[in-house]
């Protein structure tokens, strides 16, 4: 990377104007670097992480012919006038396949396999069994309550294509073909540090003067969320020498670099400087509410975050660019966030500059109908907000909000995960 790809004019970092979030993600998105590395790992292990080869199926699923329901098995041409027939045969899910003697139904439970012969299953609730002989109360159609072969998966088929991030139900299509072990990319290492003098650490006394560092913390949990592999290089102090060597250590072992506090034009903003003395920053300031500051660059090629140090602005900087950066990375696909709709149950009667991203809350009204909420004090430094939100109302720049209009809402559910 260099600054010859610069996402912004070649004086960005030193002008005024800030890039919208429209302009700068997709070009972020073209700057990752997907992880080289190739590892095959059990499925019980590959929760969050990303197929590095396409899945293809050797089987078919289901395998045969079964019940898809407890009930009756037999030959539909052999139903009798009366409805009755003799039942010969019990077949529970794991028997071996059988043959279905003529003119004969056979107690069949869910999953086992239909028995040759036999082409029609009724529920258990639709017949009457009398002894050794059941009675259908209700039409059978030929056919009915079968899963075929293959009928979900053909032996053949591509299941899941290279880049697919592994969910629950990911590891669950991989087992059922078989499959116990999955060729996926490695890791991601990303070095996380925070900066500023006046951070005291979680566990220790307050001094006079400083806050507690919960940046840090916010951002190895949302790193977690991503199955990355996180290097804790803990809080270093406001000195220009010492960060850049801070950073020179994280270039060595990290894929990317996450900074928070720094990178804004205070005295005391180090970072952003010694980030320039190793390498360079290609991108400073994005228009969006909370969350200008945000840096982008490299560190003796390592790609670097400089992330706001207002936690809400960090918070959100990290879902919205950061987070799919880092699925890139990673090399996953898809990495769109769903966005849902909701009725503003609020006012917005200022039209911003900046596309606003305000603490919201969803919930269902009487008639099911999603409508949001925001939380009255919308400070990019109050943190608790985002305990009590759901998600992120979208406000996008010059635009005012009545409430009853549909308003656009990025649920955590999405972005935490």
């Amino acid at each position: 990377m260099t600054g010859k790809e610069c996402i912004m004019p070649a004086d960005c970092c030193d002008a005024p104007a800030l890039s919208g979030i429209d302009q700068v993600l997709p070009a972020l998105l073209i700057q990752a670097r997907v992880v080289g590395e190739v590892e095959t790992v059990p499925i019980t292990a590959a929760l969050g992480r990303v197929l590095a080869e396409s899945v293809t199926s050797s089987v078919s699923v289901p395998p045969a012919d079964n019940s898809a329901m407890d009930g009756y098995a037999f030959a539909h041409d052999d139903l009798p006038g009366d409805g009755w027939l003799p039942v010969r045969q019990r077949i529970c899910a794991g028997d071996p396949v059988t043959t279905l003697a003529q003119g004969t139904a056979a107690r069949i439970f869910t999953g086992a396999w239909i028995p040759a012969g036999a082409d029609t299953v009724i529920a258990q609730e639709q017949c009457d069994r009398n002894g050794d002989r059941v009675h259908f109360t209700a039409p059978a159609r030929c056919g009915a309550n079968i899963r075929r072969r293959g009928e979900d998966i053909a032996s053949g088929d591509v299941v899941l294509k290279r880049g697919a991030r592994l969910r629950p139900q990911e590891l669950g299509v991989i087992a059922t073909l078989g499959l116990g072990r999955v060729a996926v990319y490695r890791r991601l290492r990303v070095a996380v540090l925070s900066t500023g003098d006046e951070l005291a650490q979680p566990g220790e006394p307050l001094p006079e003067g400083k806050i507690y560092d919960s940046n840090r913390m916010t951002l190895i949990g949302l790193l977690q969320t991503l199955d990355c592999e996180v290097i804790d290089l803990g809080c270093i102090r406001d000195d220009l020498e010492h960060t850049g060597e801070v950073l020179r250590t994280a270039a060595r072992q990290a894929d990317v670099i996450i900074s928070s506090g720094g990178v804004s034009v205070g005295e005391e903003d180090y970072v952003k400087a010694a980030v320039q003395r190793q390498g360079e920053i290609i991108l400073w300031r994005v228009a969006i509410k909370p969350g200008k500051p945000l840096a982008y660059g490299q560190v003796a090629g390592t790609a670097f975050f400089g992330v706001p140090g207002n936690p809400v602005a960090a918070f959100v900087t990290f879902c919205l660019i950061l987070r799919p950066f880092l699925l890139r990375c990673q090399g996953a696909e898809n990495v769109a966030p769903l966005v849902m709709h909701a009725l503003a149950d609020f006012d917005w009667p200022k039209a911003g500059k900046r596309r606003e991203y305000a603490r919201a809350r969803m919930a269902p009204d009487e008639q099911g109908e999603y409508r949001v909420s925001l939380y009255p004090n919308q400070s990019s430094g109050a943190l608790s907000s985002l305990t009590w939100a759901n998600g992120l109302a979208i406000i996008a720049e010059g635009r005012t909000i009545r409430r009853g209009e549909r308003v656009d809402v990025l649920p955590f559910s999405e972005l935490l995960s």
